[in-house]
């Protein structure tokens, strides 16, 4: 039972980080371009949800989805107005900028007086709720489940649905696909390349405010909660950069390997265990789980 919990904890947490994982493959197959902001587009999405919950009073499924839209509309607003006139230059001014737009956000939300230096409980209807499966009258024996990390494994799942459904049968994400193979070939076709990127943008941070709100009655919510993006970056290199089922796969793994870790393993080896199980991958697999082999003719 204690491994079987350590495991779902480890998915519960996997997700999160395929999450992300998911903002740095889509707009890496959209742009070719790395975002390290996405930790802080998740940060950004969890303090979104808070305000919408405490200061406005909305409701906890209006307060969820008014945060995800919002967030859409910040990324493609970012796109427009932040990285579309750098693009075309070399990849490095790009990461930098990106790097640059994650330590402006965090920046801000700490300037908010009594709100971004502070930590805060998001009001969730299903907070430190457990289910209880099997054992004795007395709990022993039994498999506890964290109702929160549930609630993270189920989002996702439906949430990979969405976005399978998305790219296979919808027109939109049919012309996202082709944009990201061949730009020029899309564009000569019609595709509005674009406004395309931009609203790839607008996706990537609306799923990075899912992992926050999902994250947020986990871990709370704090102007350093983006830092889990570093841990999400190798989730996207396990599963193949280019892949988004590797960015789950990958995430679930690191997730995973972290929670066995934390728990059988000396202290600290939790900490490195993203990094260790990317550099294995990076010897074993350079292009990841699922990543394609790419060949350049001389």
């Amino acid at each position: 039972m204690l491994l079987l919990q350590l495991i779902i904890s480890g998915i519960a947490q996997g997700c999160i980080y395929g999450l992300i994982a998911l903002g740095f493959v889509l707009i890496y197959k959209a742009t070719e371009t790395v975002s390290f902001a996405q930790g802080e587009l998740m940060m950004l999405g969890a303090f979104g949800g808070l305000a919408c919950m405490t200061m406005l009073g909305f409701p906890f499924w209006l307060a969820v989805l008014s945060a995800i839209a919002g967030m859409a509309l910040f990324g493609v607003l970012l796109e427009r107005l932040v990285i579309r006139p750098i693009l075309g230059q070399p990849a490095f001014s790009i990461v930098m900028l990106t790097i640059g737009v994650g330590y402006v956000a965090r920046g801000l939300i700490t300037m908010i007086p009594g709100i971004g230096t502070e930590t805060h409980v998001l009001p969730v209807p299903y907070k430190d709720m457990i289910w209880q499966l099997g054992g004795n009258a007395a709990g022993q024996g039994a498999l506890i489940i964290n109702i929160e990390q549930m609630a993270v494994i189920a989002s996702t799942a439906v949430l990979c649905l969405l976005l399978f459904a998305l790219f296979k049968y919808s027109k939109l994400g049919i012309a996202m696909q082709a944009s990201s193979q061949n730009q020029l070939a899309a564009y000569y076709m019609g595709i509005p390349v674009k406004r395309l990127n931009g609203m790839v943008w607008g996706l990537a941070a609306a799923v990075a405010a899912v992992a926050g709100l999902l994250l947020a009655p986990i871990t709370f919510v704090h102007a350093n909660m983006g830092f889990i993006g570093l841990k999400a970056f190798p989730a996207a290199v396990v599963g193949g950069f280019g892949s988004l089922p590797g960015a789950i796969v990958g995430g679930l793994l690191i997730g995973i390997v972290e929670s066995l870790a934390g728990f059988y393993a000396p202290d600290g080896i939790k900490d490195i265990a993203a990094y260790v199980v990317v550099l294995i991958m990076l010897m074993v697999k350079p292009n990841g789980l699922f990543g394609e082999k790419l060949r350049k003719k001389v």
